[in-house]
């Protein structure tokens, strides 16, 4: 999860998160080498006396800077469409969860289970014990297995909201009347958090979203023990 004075992005909890790590550092490279070079010719433009006359005008410096241009972008978009066909495609899910957005809250439906069902409310700073993070933690947290894949049906009851986990790469809209979808692989244990990144309302910023990612064979024992 985040934690103080982080300039990076989260740590990975899923194998698209990873992938999307290592674009984000592809492109952060790309971006830097031509900040450097558009940099020292500004420089050098600027305070050279030398005659830049076959820089600024010439075919062959115009084929160069049409081209690199164009090279450049093919390095950036070939990575970037692969990951977003990653990202839309829908594997053969071992489980299925709802999650509708209320305002100011989230619900969960395990359908795959008896249709059961629960409503995932932020902790309110009154109640906190001195293990929760404020304006992070929830009376019921999702429970989900890790090394499953896993797909996830989002809805709202009233208006837009966006369920939202970035250390799973995962950002949903929740839209009245449509149901989107979502599939991830959660690859290790732990607890991952999240919020509502779409505006709600007054209280759009007290909606989070907690993941707790146990093993297959304590969550088949937590479904058991809620049915």
């Amino acid at each position: 999860m985040a934690t103080w004075k982080t300039s990076l992005l989260q740590d990975s909890a899923s194998p698209l998160m990873e992938q999307l790590t290592f674009f984000h550092n592809h492109a952060l490279l790309i971006l830097l080498m031509i900040t450097v070079l558009v940099g020292y010719l500004m420089g050098t433009l600027f305070f050279n006396k030398f005659n830049y006359r076959f820089l600024l005008e010439g075919q062959t410096i115009e084929i160069i800077w049409t081209i690199l241009p164009a090279v450049t972008l093919i390095f950036i978009a070939l990575p970037s469409l692969q990951l977003l066909y990653l990202l839309d495609e829908v594997n053969n899910p071992l489980i299925s969860i709802k999650t509708i957005g209320h305002q100011w809250y989230w619900s969960y439906e395990y359908s795959d289970f008896k249709n059961f069902e629960f409503d995932s409310y932020m902790i309110p700073p009154t109640e906190m014990t001195l293990n929760n993070f404020r304006l992070l933690d929830v009376d019921n947290r999702t429970v989900m297995p890790f090394n499953s894949q896993i797909r996830l049906v989002i809805t709202a009851a009233d208006v837009l909201h966006s369920w939202t986990i970035p250390t799973l790469s995962v950002k949903v809209d929740a839209t009245p009347g449509r149901l989107n979808q979502i599939s991830f692989l959660i690859n290790r244990t732990g607890l991952l958090y999240g919020q509502c990144s779409e505006i709600c309302g007054a209280n759009h910023s007290f909606m989070p979203i907690v993941i707790e990612s146990i093993s297959p064979t304590f969550f088949i024992k937590w479904i058991s023990k809620m049915n």
